[in-house]
């Protein structure tokens, strides 16, 4: 980040018998002078939803340097880089609970860091992409009732304008049957990534693996999506990205799906080769971009 300051861990939650949930905001250097408030993006991290922590896009992506959140920073966006409890402490969807209230505090405390509090996107690495997904289409959804239980913000709302998402698991249900065959992991495996985040196999818990899927939300009500996947991921089938794109078109949303040829899971590509997250990041700030433009 060539210039801005980062305020590190700010709580915005704290859920009942967890310990409080914490953010870093990361804040762009002095705008233009009358430039208006700034678009901000809530980020959230990945890692099966039981391991990573917050302002990681992954160690493979960390180690190379090439820091997506401070380049989206540079590019002029307020980046909030949120906790969410981890599998081991809830189960879903405490997980959706929690990335909602990331939003709701960014948008109470928008005038606070001169944010713009109808340019709030949402942006996530694997399980991170889920529950950044989830977010966008279940937004105002009574569905998973839940409150911040630091301070009550039930009144203020949780929709973002924008979605994007890095190789997301998107159906739950499907993931095992779409996994390539040199697979490394498969949410049909007993004691998945999937079956911890559930509470139980996916296949001996439909209903919930339902209920936790993006895709069973798709719809005209989505906003505006990003999606991108390798088609080499051996750890999420890049069919579930393609799969969400596919219902999110088929209900008339506006959507774009980036496929990288031989990318692995965080963007992964023999010799440590660091063209693919290089497009998955200009990419991705080129579609936030076009989306703050809107407005």
């Amino acid at each position: 980040m060539t210039a801005g300051k980062i305020l590190k861990g700010i709580a915005f939650a704290h859920p009942a018998g967890a310990a409080a949930l914490l953010l870093d905001l990361y804040i762009p250097a002095d705008p233009i002078q009358d430039s208006g408030p700034l678009p901000a993006v809530v980020h959230y991290h990945g890692g099966g939803w039981r391991t990573g922590v917050r302002s990681s896009l992954g160690p493979s992506l960390d180690a190379a340097g090439l820091s997506p959140i401070e380049r989206l920073v540079d590019a002029g966006f307020v980046v909030a880089s949120a906790d969410y409890r981890l599998s081991s402490v809830a189960h879903f969807p405490a997980q959706l609970l929690d990335a909602r209230a990331a939003v709701r505090w960014l948008r109470a405390h928008a005038a606070d860091y001169n944010v713009d509090p109808h340019r709030i996107y949402a942006w996530g690495d694997s399980a991170g992409g889920h529950l950044a997904s989830l977010v966008g289409l279940t937004a105002g959804s009574t569905e998973h009732p839940g409150r911040d239980d630091l301070h009550d913000r039930a009144h203020i709302s949780d929709t973002v304008a924008a979605v994007a998402a890095w190789y997301p698991p998107t159906d739950l249900l499907r993931m095992g049957e779409q996994a390539l065959s040199n697979a490394i992991a498969s949410a049909d495996d007993p004691g998945s990534r999937e079956a911890l985040l559930l509470g139980a196999q996916p296949s001996e818990a439909p209903e919930k693996a339902t209920a936790a899927s993006p895709v069973r939300y798709a719809g005209k009500h989505a906003p505006p999506f990003f999606l991108a996947h390798g088609t080499a991921d051996r750890f999420v089938p890049p069919a579930q990205s393609a799969s969400l794109a596919a219902a999110l078109e088929a209900a008339g949303a506006d959507v774009e799906l980036l496929l990288i040829e031989g990318a692995d899971h965080m963007w992964q590509l023999p010799g440590d080769d660091p063209a693919a997250a290089t497009q998955a990041t200009d990419a991705t700030i080129d579609f936030f971009r076009r989306q703050a433009q809107k407005l």
